[in-house]
């Protein structure tokens, strides 16, 4: 009799989420991205390839979202993005929770959730075998801004801790903050100095400009720190300008919507959204939180929204494009007004009641009388 192969159903019925995810990680992200997360979890468990367009056809949503919440993980150090030669993604590199604050090594294979290749120009994905990435991708998926965090040992934290300098910047710190500092909090400081190369009066004007936001998570300090460190904001003075023009573009935002609070957290990321990712100028902006205006009372961010992700893609760069887009839409509709008003006349035509009229008997009573 010929030998058996033997096996078992390897498909998992559940999902291991790491409580750090929770804990830390699951509160700072939105919809959008908590959902990409842990569906790779669920499709890496269960061994098995997806692709963006997949994933953005599993929640509805647009595959710029998933390649934004892609990047937003990738920021946040839980996950890689793997590339080839022609910068097309060809897998995802989940990063083990539980040894990421130990170690900084990549986890083994056994955690990659590979992904179809993807043609960047047309967002869509070709039919072709999914590629596990490997350590040799690791170059090419390394976060582009060039401030990685590393993972600092005891040794190391134990060494900054007992330079005669530090212990005043530590001091400082936790005056803002308004408690003891966390070990993780102060490899964050150390962060700062060593691979930013913040100085010591940066980091203090760093620390206070977020604590008068009203901000004093250590995840918040860090993300304002890295942008800083892209614009080359090396003083005090530096990143005191670039944040009043910041601060004047997001109030001035804020007035044009008919607000005149500080905007919540949501609000901020709409504006950052606008601001940063889709780079309009305030007047683009203005132009759209005006018509917002005009329209709604509710929901106007949303609505705003609306307008300038159309603008973004219909390739807006200028209130210029603007009426060359309006005037578009309006040799439409001045194209399509006269048939739609023909077709409404016949209606209200035939719209009259037809009656049938005897006009022997009509003629009978006008000559009688």
């Amino acid at each position: 009799m010929a030998g058996l192969k033997v096996y078992r159903d390897e498909a998992a019925d559940s999902t291991a989420v790491s409580n750090l995810f929770i804990d830390e990680y699951m509160k700072e992200a939105n919809d959008a991205q908590i959902k990409v997360y842990l569906y790779l979890l669920r499709m890496m468990g269960a061994k098995q390839a997806t692709s963006v367009a997949d994933i953005a056809d599993k929640f509805n949503h647009t595959e710029k979202d998933v390649i934004r919440a892609l990047k937003y993980w990738e920021k946040q150090h839980l996950l890689d993005l793997d590339f080839d030669e022609n910068k097309t993604l060809v897998g995802i590199h989940i990063r083990d929770l539980d040894n990421l604050s130990q170690s900084s090594r990549r986890p083994s294979p056994s955690t990659f959730v590979p992904l179809p290749a993807c043609a960047p120009a047309s967002g869509r994905f070709q039919e072709r075998d999914a590629v596990i990435a490997h350590p040799a991708a690791q170059a090419a998926a390394e976060s582009p801004s060039g401030y990685e965090k590393p993972a600092y040992s005891a040794d190391q934290l134990r060494a900054f801790k007992n330079q005669e300098e530090t212990a005043q910047l530590l001091f400082i710190a936790e005056s803002y903050i308004g408690r003891p500092l966390t070990p993780a909090e102060m490899k964050t400081i150390l962060y700062f100095t060593d691979v930013l190369h913040f100085s010591d009066d940066l980091i203090d004007y760093l620390l206070q400009y977020c604590v008068d936001r009203g901000k004093k998570d250590f995840k918040y300090i860090e993300k304002v720190a890295v942008n800083w460190a892209q614009e080359g904001i090396t003083t005090p003075k530096q990143a005191q300008k670039v944040s009043s023009r910041y601060d004047k573009d997001v109030y001035a935002i804020m007035n044009e919507l008919g607000k005149n609070t500080s905007p919540t957290g949501k609000e901020l990321e709409y504006i950052n959204r606008w601001l940063k990712e889709y780079c309009f100028g305030t007047d683009v902006i203005f132009e759209a939180c005006q018509r917002t205006v005009m329209a709604t009372d509710r929901h106007r961010f949303e609505y705003a929204e609306g307008i300038l992700s159309s603008w973004k893609n219909q390739n807006v760069h200028s209130k210029s494009d603007i009426r060359r887009i309006d005037d578009l839409h309006r040799q439409r509709r001045q194209g399509t007004e006269p048939a739609e008003r023909s077709q409404q006349s016949g209606k209200r035509f035939h719209q009259f009641t037809q009656n049938n009229y005897d006009f022997e008997s009509l003629e009978k009573e006008l000559l009688s009388n």
